[in-house]
């Protein structure tokens, strides 16, 4: 009586045993849903990394162009409607995404243009304006992507007037 009781609990035993296991159909789902979540992370995080390099390379783009609109400021007005620019403001420049370092390195080139063209204005004082523009081209990736600005400049300056208002002698 005693091994007839031994083979009910081994055989009760075994059946809760089994109760309490996974299918093979069960793992599979589980190993399905955590395999999509890690590669949705992962392309989530290329997608971000990939933006915010987009983003620091327009950055560049814009502080290039601004760094040489602000040149244009040092410029007199024969130096601008002559070809008699100095030999340190060429029309094409090349500039890159940081300085080059020892070995020659210097990540994306920034390859840009500067054109001087007439105002497009009809009014009187139009011949005593000029516009600049500031092209920039780079390839990020397989992308090749540009950039501009564009600005008036005007041979008497921003706020060159004379005002012959009320007359004191001194």
């Amino acid at each position: 009586m005693r091994t007839a009781m031994a083979v009910r609990i081994s055989r009760h035993c075994e059946r809760a045993i089994s109760r309490r296991a996974f299918t093979l159909i069960e793992v599979m789902m589980a190993v399905l849903v955590v395999g999509v979540a890690f590669v949705s992370l992962y392309i989530g995080f290329t997608q971000g990394f990939g933006t915010i390099q987009v983003a620091r390379e327009n950055l560049r783009a814009t502080q290039i162009l601004q760094e040489k609109m602000e040149t244009i400021r040092l410029l007199s007005w024969d130096q601008i409607t002559t070809a008699s620019l100095p030999a340190n403001n060429p029309f094409t420049f090349t500039n890159y995404f940081y300085p080059p370092d020892i070995s020659g390195l210097a990540g994306i080139a920034y390859i840009g243009t500067r054109i001087f063209t007439n105002a497009p204005l009809n009014e009187g004082y139009s011949s005593d304006m000029k516009m600049v523009i500031f092209k920039l081209q780079w390839t990020s990736g397989n992308v090749v992507r540009q950039r501009e600005m564009r600005t008036l400049v005007s041979q008497y300056g921003l706020h060159n007037y004379i005002y012959f208002g009320a007359q004191t002698n001194f």
